[in-house]
């Protein structure tokens, strides 16, 4: 009895100086590799208060696997040619004003800005569905279809069928819709597309038993590229959801997508085939990039952000284009939690007498992240940022522009799981004839908005501040 019972103790000894070490090692790795000075304290102390179960969650939730795993496959993608990145001839047409922000840009994101391109900006789903569903009947050689969301509604099996009628024409077609993102609807579109014989794959899906590993990596981008000429890109999902005119539809939501032509399709086509690549294995790539003829006179460069690169690509051009200004910087963005520097950077701008205006939903589709939002309001507010919130329907348009010739678009949100989480695709865009078809969009949606104040935000009840400010503290996982 004494032998079993000293037995037992020196299992639960055992299995506690196991726990403990689990935990200091979790800790260990917390401290030398989160960048984040606060993410690391927050992980450590999660580790250890939680012997043993806190470095499970830590290494669930909290580590990055993505980043190995993408630079061995790297190695074997055909790589930009850099040569001319510090070339000065490159920023031509640029303001000398800008030149600095022109050089970060070349260095964040080691593409060139790209000359001859033409973009049209196509409005919710009545514009974008008909144009990308044409766009796929007229394939002649491959399609190329990249979604975070592909609903298995009306809207959705109708890019099916029409996906299959280009399959059996012989069309290459490839179809890669996001693990989670495919579970927002019944049934999942991956079985309609195996059914319907359309090759597809799944971009880290959650019902393996590794879901964990990854479940906060979502790929976020959208992109649909023709033939390697014609590409569609920006914030829009596949569903009855972006129907605007559909009146009956309580969960519609605005939003916007870009129809591409010129030499940047190539490096969008690229962009494809490297998250193909990392979800299916597969090996045989575009060698050559196709060299496309100059279609317009728009610059056009990628900003291919995600927690596989080097840098947080998309934050640092936003930090650098709002230092850059010298005029005015318009957001609109369904979900706004900046982090303390983008939140820096917007009041230093305003600060200078630049003209700093945020446009947002008035009611979210996530109601935790605008609690997150209007727990921090007041920081930018109180810096002479100016915030308007956007009445029913929500919408769901991402723009960024700075001046009244440079602008952003793409799937990235203003939020810290679109900078440091999400696989997002951007497109940098100079052309004032383009961007002011943007302002004029940004300025007919701020019309309609009603501005957010400093005393609106003081006036909110103490139950709801300490909700928001509760929200607020999950600000880098919204």
């Amino acid at each position: 009895m004494v032998f079993v019972d000293f037995a037992s103790s020196f299992g639960l000894m055992a299995l506690s100086a196991l726990a403990l070490l689990i935990s200091v090692v979790g800790a260990g790795h917390a401290l030398l590799w989160k960048r984040d000075p606060r993410s690391a304290l927050c992980w450590i102390v999660v580790c250890l208060l939680l012997p043993g179960i806190g470095a499970l969650i830590y290494g669930m939730f909290g580590v990055n696997r993505i980043e190995a795993k993408a630079q061995h496959l790297r190695r074997k993608w055909p790589q930009p040619d850099n040569s001319d990145l510090d070339d000065p001839t490159v920023t031509a047409g640029w303001p000398s004003e800008h030149f600095g922000f022109t050089r970060l840009a070349r260095k964040v994101t080691r593409r060139k800005f790209i000359q001859g391109n033409l973009v049209e900006l196509l409005v919710n789903g009545e514009q974008a569905y008909p144009a990308m569903l044409q766009a796929i009947r007229n394939a002649q050689n491959s399609i190329a279809l990249c979604t975070y969301i592909f609903d298995s509604d009306r809207v959705g099996r109708e890019f099916v069928d029409t996906l299959a009628e280009a399959v059996e024409r012989g069309i290459d077609v490839k179809v890669l819709v996001d693990g989670i993102g495919e579970t927002y609807s019944r049934p999942r579109i991956s079985s309609l597309l195996n059914k319907k014989g359309v090759p597809s794959a799944r971009f880290m899906p959650w019902d393996r038993w590794r879901w964990f590993r990854h479940v906060n990596l979502r790929n976020h981008r959208k992109i649909m590229v023709v033939d390697g000429k014609l590409a569609f890109t920006g914030g829009m999902n596949i569903g009855v959801r972006h129907l605007a005119e559909a009146n009956d539809n309580p969960e519609k939501a605005l939003d916007l997508h870009f129809k591409v032509t010129g030499p940047v399709v190539a490096d969008i086509e690229q962009a494809f085939l490297e998250d193909w690549s990392f979800a299916t294995g597969a090996k045989h790539l575009r060698t050559e990039p196709l060299e496309l003829p100059s279609v317009g006179d728009l610059w056009a460069r990628v900003i291919i952000d995600g927690p596989n690169e080097d840098f947080e690509k998309l934050r640092w051009m936003y930090m650098g284009a709002i230092n850059a200004a010298m005029e005015s910087v318009r957001i609109m963005t369904p979900y706004f939690v900046p982090d303390r520097e983008l939140i820096a950077s917007l009041n230093a701008a305003a600060l200078r007498g630049v003209k700093v205006e945020v446009v947002l939903p008035k009611e979210s589709n996530l109601p935790f992240v605008s609690w997150a939002t209007d727990a921090m309001l007041w920081q930018v507010l109180e810096h002479g940022v100016q915030v308007y919130r956007q009445p029913a329907p929500f919408n769901h348009s991402k723009l960024f522009i700075v001046d009244s010739f440079y602008a952003v678009v793409g799937s990235g949100n203003f939020d810290a799981r679109s900078l440091r989480l999400n696989f997002e695709f951007n497109l940098e865009l100079f052309d004032q004839e383009f961007v002011g078809t943007l302002i004029q969009h940004f300025e007919e949606a701020r019309a309609r908005s009603t501005p957010a104040t400093l005393a609106g935000m003081d006036g909110r009840p103490l139950v709801v501040k300490l909700r928001d400010s509760f929200a607020r503290l999950f600000a880098p996982y919204l």
